[in-house]
């Protein structure tokens, strides 16, 4: 019988390395015989694109935030997500909702029970006669101190609203991400984000390999 596939999101503050290790993850998954599909939030679909380009450009507060993020989640998950899981595919997706946690909750300061209000009504009601909750499989969370988030940003390009955010807007974001892992720490692989590239690496392969995802290779494909 073949098995859900599997949903890895990639989560991290701005500047902490995420999304250059994601296509390697993909590389090693396809060679292992698993189809996958890579995608990103904001984002993912034609819509949650044209939501991101507002959400990182245009001014609004954290309510209308936090709604984008949600509308754009909901269309991802239909139209992207929820199919290639059912297809017994790979999805790696960088960020997800623990950004919304981190970012809107804690760095904005926004009720985080409407936020779980907002979760629950986005992530469920996917299948037919299926009320589940959809959540990641499991979080590679790339840790990072604010200051050397910082530090590796200066000058790489022109930030968007949420990168031109000073560094305590970053603390409070790297501790909503902690507050997220202490709920459901099952689910975390913390990654340390301040060590070489080439030692996050291997860390991030032995994860998949403890986890049983590069394992799974023949399992559905």
């Amino acid at each position: 019988m073949q098995r859900r596939g599997w949903f890895i999101t990639f989560e991290g503050i701005d500047g902490a390395g995420k999304s250059s290790h994601i296509e390697a993850v993909a590389e090693v998954l396809r060679r292992a015989g698993r189809t996958v599909t890579v995608t990103r939030e904001p984002g993912g679909t034609k819509l949650a694109e044209a939501l991101r380009a507002l959400l990182l450009h245009e001014a609004m507060d954290a309510l209308t935030e936090s709604l984008v993020v949600f509308a754009g989640r909901r269309d991802h998950l239909r139209t992207v997500i929820a199919p290639a899981l059912a297809r017994g595919e790979v999805v790696l997706c960088d960020r997800f909702t623990d950004a919304t946690f981190a970012y809107q909750g804690a760095g904005r300061g926004f009720d985080r029970g409407v936020l779980s209000q907002l979760e629950r009504i986005t992530q469920s009601g996917l299948q037919e006669g299926v009320d589940t909750l959809l959540q990641p499989d499991l979080t590679l969370w790339f840790d990072l101190p604010a200051e050397v988030a910082a530090e590796r940003l200066e000058g790489a390009r022109v930030p968007d609203r949420f990168e031109a955010q000073p560094v305590e807007f970053f603390r409070r974001v790297a501790q909503g991400y902690a507050d997220r892992e202490s709920a459901d720490p099952g689910r975390f692989a913390r990654l340390d984000a301040a060590l070489p590239r080439e030692a996050v690496r291997a860390r991030l392969m032995e994860v998949l390999q403890q986890r049983g995802v590069a394992g799974a290779a023949g399992e559905g494909a």
